[in-house]
């Protein structure tokens, strides 16, 4: 992602909108193959198998759609006054967006946690996403004066994630064996739509003057900002979890899922809200930052839980 944001500096025509590179159309594309290909590989029994769970749930997705928005409410409060707007509007975006699917499924399986639970829901707050996104973005960025169209974004979101993730259901008997056969390359295929992704949205915050209006001051408030409510949210989805009693392998995934924020379906749904926005780059720039942090801290608490006995 530093080398998307480099080569954005360096070559931001190529990449921003109405350029060589056609960046809306290779962005659409992109997003509907990478569903596409989640919908393949979602197993309607690991779907299954997590339903009963309903406590977890219920606190997963409320920490999701709930308690990242309050503390959002929170921050502006207090340190509103001090952030520039459009950096303001980004960490309301990461606190809306839904959860990740791959790594939340990924740690909570190292730490030997409820897997089953974990893909339930990392996949419900998807689409759930599709909808509470737009609408929380929609409600609370009329506090920055940014007005946004729920209907036509929520329209948007559906066609391009919730159709290619039923046709990849729909295709899985067909194409279920290929895609397991194939799917190293698929996760790296992931991977490079997020890249293109990044440094399509960052070409046109570069052209609106991104580097040179801000400096490392916004970029340390921005990495603070993230910091701080990674570890926030770590210790409030531990509490109540615990609060809850829930056993050990229903912490895990409630305490991976319940912080965790996505990067691959952030993006996406990102350019969909706010387009050719010029300060795309900034908006998305504290989910940058929380995504590689939540990597990082949430990989040593999955060694730590894996080690513990029994």
């Amino acid at each position: 992602m530093v080398a998307a944001v480099a080569l954005a500096a360096l070559f931001p025509d190529f990449g921003s909108s109405g350029g060589a590179m056609h960046a809306d159309v290779v962005v659409n594309v992109g997003i509907f193959l990478v569903f596409f290909l989640h919908g393949l590989g979602l197993s309607p029994g690991s779907m299954r198998a997590g339903l009963t769970r309903w406590r977890l749930h219920v606190l997963v997705q409320t920490f999701t759609f709930v308690v990242f928005p309050v503390l959002w409410l929170v921050l502006d409060a207090v340190a509103g006054r001090w952030l520039p707007a459009d950096l303001s509007l980004g960490f309301l975006y990461l606190c809306a967006v839904p959860s990740a699917i791959s790594s939340s499924v990924t740690l909570t399986g190292i730490a030997r946690g409820n897997v089953a639970g974990a893909i339930f829901n990392a996949s419900l707050s998807s689409l759930l996403g599709v909808v509470l996104t737009p609408l929380l973005v929609g409600l609370l960025a009329r506090t920055t004066g940014q007005a946004l169209s729920w209907a036509d974004t929520a329209l948007k979101l559906a066609a391009l994630l919730v159709l290619p993730l039923v046709l990849g259901q729909v295709l899985r008997p067909l194409l279920g064996g290929w895609f397991a056969r194939y799917k190293a390359y698929t996760n790296g295929f992931d991977r490079l739509v997020i890249l293109v992704l990044v440094y399509a949205s960052f070409c046109d915050s570069v052209e609106a003057g991104l580097f040179t209006r801000y400096g490392g001051a916004v970029l340390a408030m921005a990495l603070g900002g993230a910091a701080l409510l990674l570890a926030v949210v770590l210790w409030l989805t531990t509490r109540a979890a615990r609060w809850a009693r829930f056993n050990t392998e229903d912490e895990i995934a409630a305490v991976f899922c319940g912080s965790k924020k996505t990067l691959a379906s952030g993006v996406p749904i990102a350019r969909l809200l706010f387009g050719a926005h010029p300060a795309l780059g900034l908006i998305v720039l504290p989910l940058m930052f929380y995504h590689q942090l939540q990597l990082i801290v949430c990989s040593v608490l999955a060694e730590r839980y894996a080690a513990r006995s029994g």
